[in-house]
């Protein structure tokens, strides 16, 4: 099977977990429950790690980070945060571009507002 960007978009809507920004410590945390951060993350910095890894971009495109799936991949629980096989050959093939897409975030608590496979 031949991965191709769509099929690493797809794996990083796989993604499990939430990520917050721990405003005391100043670092992004990962808790798979969105009722575990406690009181030095805000709710607002709550995000799906799936819309964690993209980053906005112009108009209703968005980039999907090697920066932040690097975060993702330091914590070393790859199975539990869902990680596959196409993330790893992304992360591995730093001579590409990054992925830019245009797709509508996914809400924490919320289910998704809908999604484009448009990639650019």
């Amino acid at each position: 099977m031949s991965i191709t960007s769509a099929s690493i978009c797809e794996a990083a809507d796989q993604l499990q977990g939430f990520v917050g920004f721990n405003a005391r410590t100043a670092k992004h945390i990962l808790r798979f429950s969105e009722d575990s951060f406690g009181l030095d993350v805000p709710q607002d910095s709550i995000t799906p790690s799936c819309e964690f890894v993209w980053c906005a971009g112009p108009e209703q495109l968005m980039t999907l980070k090697r920066e932040r799936l690097q975060l993702l991949l330091d914590l070393r629980i790859d199975e539990r945060l869902n990680i596959g096989e196409p993330l790893r050959v992304y992360m591995h093939r730093q001579d590409l571009p990054e992925i830019t897409a245009e797709r509508l975030l996914r809400h924490a608590g919320g289910q998704t507002s809908g999604e484009s496979a448009t990639l650019r």
